[in-house]
């Protein structure tokens, strides 16, 4: 397992390479050949649209990965940093084929995503379908949110028990172990 460094810059210069080649991929289009050239083919930077959302037991990260199989993907956490890395290769069906437009992507990718503390990557579960990768990973318990009841008493000693959502924290556990 390697270290994943963080780097600010990172999608600064992934920012400034795409609008690189997008100037000079306009240029070269518009040229004799009226095609796109091989180098753009096999280079093809591109990345996956991804998707992350949450809800009360896990978060979820969808990922759009069409044309591809299962094992093109790589998915790896190393310091709640999320990798996924994979390659969508260019098969050109006959040698006597002459593309006139190419506009689908080609090229390995590769995303990273900081989890928050509150995830554990150990249940993480990932399925692939219909070029959906779908990744689930489950929150803590102390994370997930927990009802608390509050007793009251009013004037006349009558109890009364309300129900409220507080996150878990040590505190309740503490206070827990030593009315006990």
């Amino acid at each position: 397992m390697n270290i994943v460094k963080y780097d600010p810059f990172r999608d600064l210069r992934t920012l400034q390479d795409e609008m690189n080649r997008l100037f000079s991929g306009s240029l070269s289009r518009s040229g004799a050949s009226g095609g796109a050239g091989q180098d753009e083919i096999m280079r093809g930077a591109w990345s996956p649209q991804v998707d992350i959302f949450e809800n009360k037991e896990q978060i979820v990260l969808e990922a759009e990965l069409p044309g591809m199989k299962p094992e093109d993907v790589e998915i790896s956490i190393e310091n709640n940093v999320l990798t996924l890395h994979g390659e969508r290769k260019f098969e050109k069906k006959d040698e006597r084929d002459n593309f006139h437009r190419v506009e689908r992507s080609y090229g390995s990718f590769t995303r990273s995503f900081t989890l928050p503390p509150t995830v554990s990557s150990e249940n993480a579960n990932a399925e692939f379908e219909n070029g959906v990768l779908r990744l689930k990973l489950a929150k803590r318990e102390e994370a997930k949110p927990r009802r608390i009841e509050i007793k009251a008493t009013d004037n006349e000693s009558n109890v009364q028990t309300t129900k409220v959502s507080a996150k878990q924290n040590e505190a309740e556990d503490k206070n827990k172990t030593a009315n006990a």
